[in-house]
């Protein structure tokens, strides 16, 4: 059953926001799908009625302003924001990281969400009635790293601070915004922790992963909650990851 409440997911051509925007779908959401790739968004919405695919780059701040506007202006207000889009680099020591590699993540992690946060930001300051939420996807890697992942782990981290001035400034216009940091579910993106990844004593080990639908419903759960509620940060793992063991 449709509720009438509206949310965009960025990157949600694959992984995490694929399935949270299918999530959403299926919870009655309307659902604007952001992403670079066409076919993976139309694959994403697989026909729904209430989906709206809006292919743009999340770096191209007149095209990101350009599918926030056709969202408003399809559904009248935008109530959340699911600030998903991300990139990942080869592990490697800093100085063997090739700059093209450390451009890009910085360029989709950081520049990409607070382009993002801002599109949403703005016209959810200025709809009627206003407000809204954000929820930014963090990452284990914003609490503590794995070796050799210097674009990422920086990246991860600068979301941190995002989210804890987007909590504080969004609070004049009834904006909230909150953080989701994620370790170890499973998608495409994570296929190789079951076949073995680095661990900080230099060992390579198997890694447990959960079922993506775990994050799906917390997101979902963040994204629901009355505007005098928040969960301004919160992780969902795999219960027994190594992250204890990281750092």
């Amino acid at each position: 059953m449709a509720t009438g409440r509206t949310i965009v997911i960025t990157g949600a051509g694959s992984g995490i926001g694929r399935a949270t925007a299918r999530g959403f779908l299926d919870a009655g959401w309307h659902v604007a799908l952001i992403g670079r790739r066409e076919t993976a968004l139309l694959e994403t919405a697989a026909g729904h009625a209430q989906a709206l695919v809006l292919s743009c780059d999340v770096t191209d701040a007149a095209a990101l302003d350009a599918a926030f506007d056709e969202a408003l202006a399809d559904w009248g207000r935008i109530d959340c924001l699911f600030n998903n889009a991300g990139l990942s680099a080869a592990p490697a020591p800093i100085d063997e990281i090739p700059l093209d590699d450390l451009h890009a993540v910085l360029a989709v992690n950081v520049t990409g969400m607070v382009l993002a946060a801002r599109a949403a930001f703005a016209r959810m300051r200025r709809q009627t009635p206003q407000g809204g939420r954000i929820i930014n996807n963090g990452s284990i890697s914003a609490h503590v790293p794995r070796p050799g992942s210097v674009p990422y782990t920086v990246s991860k981290h600068a979301v941190t601070g995002l989210t804890r001035t987007l909590a504080l400034d969004g609070r004049a216009f009834g904006i909230a915004c909150g953080q989701i940091d994620i370790g170890n579910a499973e998608t495409e993106m994570v296929a190789r922790m079951k076949a073995g990844i680095g661990q900080a004593d230099g060992s390579v080990r198997k890694e447990p992963v959960m079922d993506v639908r775990h994050v799906v419903e917390t997101v979902v759960t963040m994204a629901s909650l009355p505007p005098e509620a928040n969960i301004l940060f919160t992780t969902i793992m795999a219960t027994n990851m190594p992250l204890a063991g990281r750092g």
